[in-house]
């Protein structure tokens, strides 16, 4: 009973701030409500991990009048929402979202009411290890962009005055975000996780078209559609697994799964195996969508339209980690077993690998320091993905290891990106010239989370690491390559935007005094944050990670069997990270400074920012960085993507049609074993 108390909490709680947001129409009001709902919010969740952490999975809520109940209620909203989706779809001309949401809805209520309530669902609800590690990740991460979207939509108001202010509604969206994301994150049924997973598709449409801009509005359809696209797969998962399996739970649909993998790899013929083929892969698709992979990785780089604290939560803890969530859960059933299999794992893998590379490769060339990061989190979704695809405890490790750092570590880029945009009223990273000097903490603290992206002992670097070596233990040597490819190029956009921010510039006004205290909070906290679980993942790994990765992996996973780094290796990156935080104390203050002006290209003027020419003309100083353009252009990068991986879903889902086949064949003939 404390486990269901403790997950209504998690789940109604947020709901009613976000209940009481949308009423509150001062920043008088709304500053307390969103400070105490973060905080009430946050607190749960960590009492939520101290309470179910370690232990071994918990089956929750078992199937009665009160859940059939619940379930009822999740229908009538759910038909509802798909009739406010088609409105808005034939108000705006996006007649795609109409008809998506016509589809869907109408087929899922169909199967509730004619099979789906027939079916005995014994847990409704699920606590694992991963689970409770999404708990937290949503509940400090997400609670700690709402309370810096307090003070950033102040200044928004301010530099965007032409734009109606429809805040209580922004932050109403931003607490139901998070409070479907809660039950993405523990549903077991996956009629209710789709419930979940399709609020959280709508959440993200209001989101983007916050503005109501014709761009925002463009943009924030695409992203309806894309993910409606994944909500239909969804659907049809659903559908053909109650139908034939008789089971709406996931973790059973695991276990029969998982069954009927060892049955075939056994020798054995099995009508299961059939059937998991086609639901994980119809499942990964979804979650290839919700994580905006290629060909569907547009609508994440168009949610840069909208206020940064929504870019932030999208990226970090909600709507993208949905996708990664249901993947890194359905790795038992993944894998690729030979260079002939392109089954759900071969899917997985390749797209993953795939939009890693490219995504990449895209965010070479981009001067946007927000496209930057969103490209820099498609590529990331897709090496978590990639991993997930191998099916090996190494590979689960690395995805989850991922996971958690990139969430902490891209939402304090966003959010420093946002700060400096409205501070220096730009977002190009060859704007952010004399950064250090206007504003020096700020700076720092971007500079943190870059070192953290792609530096040595940081946690990125780790995860990546434990990738590779996971991805040359599979033997999979196309992804081997695009893998390392991938992780090559991000020296380049990290780089370069290390320099700029690392650089000092004179006669820079320090301007940081202007800087909301709610922002200084939440940016001090992630940077806390990122150097605390940099010191405290081998903890992470040996007592929350292994234990899920021994039970979900059932039996897969041996006591011979090592994740890619050894403990000894373990203990020497944290003994590192602890040097690079020491070493800056010890010296700070010591060292004797010696001021010279500034070597520049011809003689200087003086001021230290320019210098007398060739041609006897004063030269300003100008540094700026090398983009490729011509190398890396963006729309090639993308239109190779797309192409790449519409092939590997034609194969992956040709191969899926053909297992329908003749599983209907053999049912209609003599039913399934």
């Amino acid at each position: 009973m404390d486990s269901i108390l403790m997950i209504l909490i998690l789940v109604i709680f947020p709901l009613l701030i976000s209940l009481i947001l949308l009423a509150a129409k001062s920043d008088t009001l709304r500053g307390p409500v969103v400070y105490v709902g973060a905080a009430v919010t946050a607190a749960a969740s960590i009492c939520f991990a101290v309470l179910f952490l370690g232990k071994d999975p918990a089956g929750l809520w078992a199937g009665g009048e009160s859940s059939e109940m619940v379930g009822y209620v999740m229908m009538g909203i759910e038909a509802l929402l798909a009739l406010l989706i088609i409105y808005l779809g034939i108000k705006y001309k996006k007649y795609l979202a109409s008809i998506l949401a016509a589809v869907q809805c109408p087929l899922l209520l169909w199967f509730e009411f004619s099979h789906g309530h027939e079916i005995e669902v014994e847990h409704n609800l699920m606590i694992d290890n991963f689970s409770v590690i999404m708990v937290l990740i949503i509940g400090i991460i997400g609670t700690l962009i709402c309370v810096y979207a307090t003070a950033y939509m102040k200044d928004f108001r301010h530099h965007h005055a032409d734009i109606k202010d429809r805040s209580p509604f922004f932050f109403f969206l931003m607490f139901v975000f998070l409070s479907a994301m809660f039950g993405i994150v523990l549903s077991n049924n996956l009629i209710w996780m789709y419930f979940f997973w399709e609020i959280t598709t709508l959440c993200s449409f209001f989101l983007i078209g916050y503005t109501k801009t014709p761009e925002a509005i463009r943009n924030s359809f695409r992203a309806l559609i894309m993910n409606l696209l994944g909500g239909l797969a969804f659907v049809i998962a659903i559908v053909v697994l109650g139908y034939f399996q008789k089971t709406l739970e996931l973790s059973s649909f695991i276990e029969q799964g998982v069954a009927a993998k060892m049955q075939v790899a056994a020798g054995a013929g099995s009508d299961a195996y059939g059937i998991a083929i086609i639901v994980t892969t119809l499942l990964c698709f979804a979650g290839i969508t919700k994580a905006a992979q290629m060909p569907f990785n547009s609508w994440l780089l168009g949610a840069m339209v909208a206020p940064t604290p929504t870019s932030a939560l999208l990226h970090s803890s909600t709507m993208v980690k949905a996708g990664v969530f249901l993947v890194v859960k359905l790795s038992p059933l993944l894998g690729v077993t030979s260079i002939i299999d392109i089954g759900p794992g071969f899917m997985v893998v390749m797209v993953g690998a795939i939009t890693f590379l490219l995504a990449s490769f895209a965010a070479v060339s981009q001067t946007n320091a927000k496209r930057v990061l969103a490209y820099s989190t498609i590529a990331n979704l897709g090496l978590i993905i990639a991993c997930a695809g191998l099916g090996s405890p190494e590979g689960v490790w690395a995805a989850i290891m991922l996971i958690i750092f990139h969430a902490v570590t891209k939402s304090l880029l966003f959010l420093s990106v946002g700060t400096a945009e409205h501070n220096i009223g730009s977002r190009d990273i060859e704007d952010m010239d004399g950064l250090f000097g206007k504003l020096p903490r700020l700076a720092t603290f971007m500079i943190i989370g870059i070192a953290a992206m792609f530096l040595a002992p940081f946690g990125m670097l780790i995860s990546k690491w434990a990738a590779l070596q996971s991805f040359v233990d599979n033997g999979n040597v196309w992804a081997i390559l695009l893998i390392c490819f991938g992780s090559a190029v991000t020296l380049f956009y990290w780089g370069k935007w290390l320099g700029k921010l690392s650089g000092i510039v004179a006669n820079r006004q320090n301007i940081q005094d202007k800087i909301h205290k709610a922002e200084w909070f939440v940016l001090s906290s992630h940077v806390a944050l990122v150097i605390a679980i940099a010191l405290g993942f081998p903890l992470l790994s040996d007592k929350v990670i292994m234990p899920y990765l021994a039970s979900s992996l059932q039996g897969s996973i041996t006591s011979e069997q090592t994740i890619a780094l050894s403990s000894d290796n373990m203990l020497i990156m944290v003994a590192l990270v602890a040097l690079v935080i020491l070493l800056p104390l010890l010296f700070y203050g010591r060292t004797k400074k010696k001021i010279v002006p500034i070597y520049m290209a011809g003689a200087g003027e003086g001021d230290n920012l320019t210098f007398t020419g060739s041609m006897g003309k004063a030269v300003p100083v100008s540094l700026r960085n090398w983009y490729m353009e011509g190398i890396f252009k963006e729309k090639l990068m993308n239109r190779i993507g797309i192409i790449a991986t519409c092939i590997i879903f034609a194969m992956s889902m040709t191969y899926v049609a053909s297992v329908l086949v003749l599983f209907i064949k053999t049912f209609v003939g003599g039913g399934v074993a």
